[in-house]
């Protein structure tokens, strides 16, 4: 029996591919739906959380396309998946081939679309919504797409990001240009030119840089 979330999800999105990475299937908001015309008002008053786990963003797009294309990177290991939301990093990690995936988002609406997501692209993804910043359950690889919107989240993400490299994990970033990204302390990996929506943009298509701390 579907929950009430699921019922909504699937009345308010439609099952599509992402520009940039067209393996994967997604139930994501478009024209055609109501979600995307609600203001944050208006979700609020119907209990939603902003729905980030309905649009493909450029971050993530960018990183899950890096995944797929290196394998290498994930296979046969344990991956976070941070800020999940739509649950395509995740995905992409384990179609790679890694070995267990955790996909972690504060929002509990990601954590449905991101089980959703999974079922429809025929993986096994383990979802959380606690808070995880500064823990470390022994991750090999973290992996998080553009977390670099705001200042405070930045400034908690850097250090523990740089706590989780230092003692050996891979940790890589998908950004598209965000403020807060600290470019001086990241090794560039890949950059990509992600088409996106402009009215979540600033711009159609969206320079995305895949990073790694060092």
């Amino acid at each position: 029996m579907k929950t009430e979330a699921q019922v909504f999800i699937a009345q308010n999105t439609g099952v599509m591919a992402p520009p940039h990475v067209p393996e994967i299937l997604l139930h994501l908001a478009s024209e055609a739906h109501d979600l995307w015309q609600k203001t944050e008002e208006e979700l609020e008053a119907i209990g939603l959380p902003p729905p980030y786990w309905a649009f493909a963003w450029a971050g993530g797009q960018g990183l899950a396309r890096y995944v797929l294309d290196n394998p290498e990177l994930v296979r046969g290991k344990s991956v976070l998946d941070f800020a999940s939301g739509s649950g395509l990093v995740a995905i992409a990690a384990k179609m790679a081939g890694a070995a267990a995936v955790s996909a972690c988002d504060i929002d509990p609406w990601a954590a449905m679309a991101t089980a959703m997501n999974a079922v429809r692209n025929k993986t096994v993804i383990a979802t959380r919504s606690d808070e995880i910043i500064g823990t470390d359950d022994g991750w090999q690889v973290v992996l998080a797409g553009d977390v670099f919107y705001d200042q405070a989240l930045a400034g908690a993400l850097i250090p523990w990001f740089e706590d989780l490299a230092r003692r050996g994990a891979e940790v890589l970033v998908g950004d598209p240009g965000r403020s807060y990204c600290p470019r001086d302390r990241l090794e560039q990996l890949a950059v990509y030119e992600v088409p996106v929506t402009r009215a979540l943009e600033d711009s159609e298509v969206k320079k995305t840089t895949v990073w790694r701390f060092a």
